[in-house]
């Protein structure tokens, strides 16, 4: 009696330890989705490209006619278009495609890029955090950069203003009305226009 008694002991541990786990695991889950936001949408990090994702139709850049009387190596943002023109010499433009402000979020005006930067750090703005709180999304004060930041690869900073041209790790927003009035760009595609610009890039965002 006393060997059978041990015998289910040890299966009630062993089924208790069991339950522990799984309920562990369940938690650690949720805080994961509650931290990233993003967590919704299919994560194409870093190696995203113009023929792996779905989303709004967007297939890459091409390269334009372009007549607009505008300065090479000017940036013309067209939020009803979701493009993003960086003009050439000759009368052309590579078009780009970008992921735009959400109604309630667009905006228009001139400014110049005044930092760049690699694999950027995000730091929500606390009326953000606020924003996604009551959606149940806990947001970090900071984020360091890499493949399951919101800013993506690289990130080019408009004036002295919140907004910026950076990357994305959701690859498939692009061409659609999805941010908080940051232009975002493929991953490739948006470092290879931050090796075009410089501090000073005058932006102009319609």
């Amino acid at each position: 009696m006393i060997y059978l008694e041990g015998i289910m002991q040890f299966k009630t541990l062993a089924v208790i330890g069991a339950a522990a786990a799984l309920v562990v695991s369940a938690t650690m889950a949720n805080a994961k989705t509650k931290f990233n936001f993003t967590s919704s949408v299919s994560n194409t990090g870093a190696g995203s490209s113009p023929s792996n994702y779905g989303g709004y139709g967007y297939r890459g850049k091409t390269t334009v006619k372009f007549t607009r009387k505008l300065k090479p190596g000017t940036i013309l943002i067209k939020t009803s278009e979701r493009r993003l023109y960086y003009v050439l010499p000759g009368g052309k433009a590579i078009k780009y495609g970008v992921g735009v402000g959400r109604a309630g979020f667009t905006w228009k005006g001139r400014n110049r890029i005044s930092r760049k930067a690699e694999w950027p750090s995000w730091t929500p703005p606390a009326s953000m955090r606020a924003r996604e709180r009551k959606k149940g999304r806990i947001l970090p004060v900071t984020m360091k950069g890499g493949i399951n930041n919101p800013l993506g690869a690289r990130a080019m900073y408009l004036g002295s203003t919140i907004y910026r041209i950076h990357g994305t790790n959701a690859a498939q927003t692009i061409g659609g009305a999805v941010s908080s009035g940051c232009i975002r760009m493929l991953n490739s595609e948006v470092k290879e226009l931050y090796a075009k610009v410089r501090v000073g890039t005058p932006v102009i965002v319609e």
